[in-house]
């Protein structure tokens, strides 16, 4: 399929919080409060006004965090934010796509003529995630006897309705794709050198796709917060003795991300609008695509979503420069790469060199609403500090989901 007659559409500004470890420095921070912020820095970062902005697309994937602050927290970010209340806004639910998605409906906005100025942004704090009482022990009487909470970050209330954990589904498919507990752990410790490589490199300190903010504190005055928390330094051995979760035969809590904090945001604009405000873009969008199946083979659905994509732009996976693929797993990036490469050996290790050349969830942590988005920076900074190409990412989400960009730089 050839792409779509339409305006190209570029992004002008994007960045992100340092993400937050589960009980760490940022627990206490909603994800509104992320998405407040990480939207006042990326118009601030190129002076945007805030009248200029059309829409505005925020994506989550954990309900059950924002839920004491209400609800429509796309609408609150846009308030409190400052943009203007005629702006436009909509709340976005995909699972771990769900920031991806934001930038897809701004995308297909702005190519369509429907708007010259989106942001898309996204956030989590799963730290905050509350323990929940249903209705039916609570609201309607519960006359004698103990209520039981939920914990909704257990398996993210998947089993409820008969659902698989992802980690089981993602450690047995990683089985049928012949890769290892052991290949996946040399995954997630290559996740977290490259990550301590890139960071030693300058790569993730304050200036472009980081941000910092401070966090005030019950004594003294606020501290600032400028790192990522989650990485962590580990060696094959630790690695190996950690016990499989949920069931799974293959997925540890070391070769998967934590449950962790933070947001991300970019703004993107029809080329023309761009130019017209002297702005330089940062990358052209080529083309976005979205991916579903059965929700057992959920990662497969970065490589499904990546195929798309690219048959959109009449490209080949040996095309792409660089590659994103979120590490929900290891088990997920693997085997994505795996059919990607048409199972050749070959062709599979020369994908793994370029693809999260930085390191990627594992190390750098997965706050689900914010993923998609930062793994879309994340590429396109990286695509810039190499002089430019084509580079894509793609992204899963629970119960079979999956969505692609391509980028040019």
């Amino acid at each position: 399929m050839k792409m779509d007659d339409g305006r190209d559409v570029v992004i002008v500004s994007a960045v992100r919080t340092p993400f937050g470890r589960f009980g760490g420095a940022t627990s206490n921070i909603s994800s509104i409060d992320y998405g407040v912020m990480v939207v006042k820095e990326v118009i601030d970062r190129i002076g945007l006004e805030p009248s200029e902005v059309n829409e505005l697309y925020y994506g989550t994937c954990i309900p059950a965090e924002y839920a004491p602050y209400l609800n429509v927290p796309a609408r609150q970010i846009t308030l409190l934010a400052g943009l203007p209340a005629e702006n436009v806004s909509l709340t976005l639910d995909r699972a771990c796509c769900s920031s991806m998605t934001a930038i897809h409906l701004g995308y297909r906005a702005i190519r369509s003529g429907e708007a010259d100025t989106v942001i898309a942004c996204g956030a989590e704090n799963m730290a905050n995630a509350c323990h929940l009482v249903e209705a039916k022990h609570s609201r309607w009487g519960q006359r004698l006897g103990h209520v039981q909470m939920t914990d909704i970050l257990f398996e993210l209330g998947y089993a409820k309705k008969g659902f698989n954990a992802v980690a089981l589904d993602s450690g047995e498919v990683a089985l049928e794709y012949d890769i290892s507990r052991e290949d996946q752990d040399r995954w997630s410790f290559r996740s977290q050198e490259r990550w301590s490589k890139a960071y030693q490199e300058g790569k993730f300190k304050v200036g472009e796709e980081i941000m910092s903010f401070e966090i005030p504190q019950r004594k003294g005055g606020p501290i600032l917060f400028d790192k990522d928390e989650p990485p962590r330094e580990t060696t094959m051995e630790r690695l190996a003795k950690l016990k499989p979760i949920y069931g799974s035969p293959t997925v540890t809590a070391g070769n998967a991300p934590g449950l962790n904090s933070g947001g991300a945001a970019m703004v993107i604009m029809s080329r023309e609008k761009a130019l017209a405000k002297g702005l330089k873009p940062l990358a052209t969008i080529e083309a976005m695509e979205w991916a579903a199946g059965e929700p057992r083979y959920m990662g497969t659905l970065p490589a499904k979503a990546i195929e798309k994509v690219l048959n959109r732009c009449g490209k080949g996976i040996d095309d792409m420069n660089l590659i994103e693929i979120n590490e929900a797993f290891a088990a997920v990036t693997l085997v994505s790469l795996k059919m990607l490469a048409e199972m050749d050996p070959d062709k599979f290790k020369d994908l793994r060199d370029k693809t999260n050349v930085n390191g990627g969830a594992i190390a750098i942590g997965h706050p689900v609403g914010a993923s998609g988005a930062r793994i879309t920076m994340t590429l396109m900074y990286e695509l810039m500090r190499q002089g430019g190409g084509l580079g894509v990412a793609a992204i899963c989400g629970g119960l079979g989901q999956g969505e692609s960009i391509l980028l040019k730089v």
